[in-house]
């Protein structure tokens, strides 16, 4: 063989083979990432985790599935003093957070984050955010109106919500499994809202069916990196199978 020949070989091979490899991982390497689902729902007469059968089974799937919490329904009062449902996210991947106005130690930092997140996803209205208040005496709509500005916070996309503790707590604790407390209903020397209103600092990522997805630390920049690229993987599962 000359040695033209095997040049021109080996420059096809350096052509083809990455080419190859591209058209592989693309037809076979797509939607490996799967993101969990989070909080199996638990019998509560047996204790078991709750199980169904899989509609659909293939060779490779078990035929019956796991069952998950679904984020219960709620109505809730926004930014604009109008009523807000639950339901109206339903079909949107969204950031839920619960903060209070008045916070000076964690929530500025993790409304900074939301900001940020917001912006990266500012074309897509499949994506929103929805901020629930813990300190809502005192969160009226107005006070939620002036904080949605303060932070940039577009409208239609980032919500702000308020309502009653009633109403507000057991949702948090039950609903988005995020622990949520009024120190001063059992501690009298707390004096300052931060030792008030006891939070998480945890943005919790919601599917389209109202399943958790994930938790991550709002104040940690690399953690809401984490969530702006998982979520960016749920919009292209939900593409994939549209």
């Amino acid at each position: 063989m000359s040695q033209k020949m095997i040049k021109a070989g080996i420059l096809i091979a350096a052509l083809v083979v990455p080419a190859l490899i591209f058209l592989y991982l693309k037809g076979f390497g797509e939607n490996h990432y799967e993101l969990p689902y989070l909080i199996p729902r638990i019998d509560s007469v047996t204790g078991n985790v709750m199980m169904r059968k899989n509609p659909n089974p293939r060779w490779n799937q078990p035929k019956m599935d796991t069952v998950f919490h679904t984020i219960p329904a709620w109505t809730l009062t926004d930014e604009n003093n109008k009523a807000f449902q639950g339901e109206f996210l339903k079909g949107k991947i969204y950031v839920a957070d619960f903060f209070f106005t008045r916070c000076e130690s964690i929530c500025p930092k993790m409304s900074t984050e939301l900001t940020r997140l917001q912006d990266v996803f500012t074309n897509e209205n499949d994506v929103q955010i929805a901020s629930f208040s813990v300190d809502p005496t005192h969160d009226t709509p107005e006070m939620l109106r002036k904080y949605a500005k303060e932070y940039d916070a577009k409208a239609g996309k980032w919500h702000f919500l308020t309502g009653t503790k009633t109403q507000i707590y057991p949702l948090a604790v039950k609903g988005y499994y995020i622990p949520v407390a009024d120190a001063s209903e059992y501690d009298k020397a707390v004096k300052t809202p931060d030792e008030t209103f006891i939070h998480s600092e945890k943005l919790i990522l919601i599917d389209k069916e109202g399943h958790i997805r994930g938790f991550y630390d709002g104040t940690d920049k690399k953690e809401v990196d984490r969530l702006i690229l998982e979520i960016r993987v749920l919009l292209k599962i939900y593409n994939t199978k549209s």
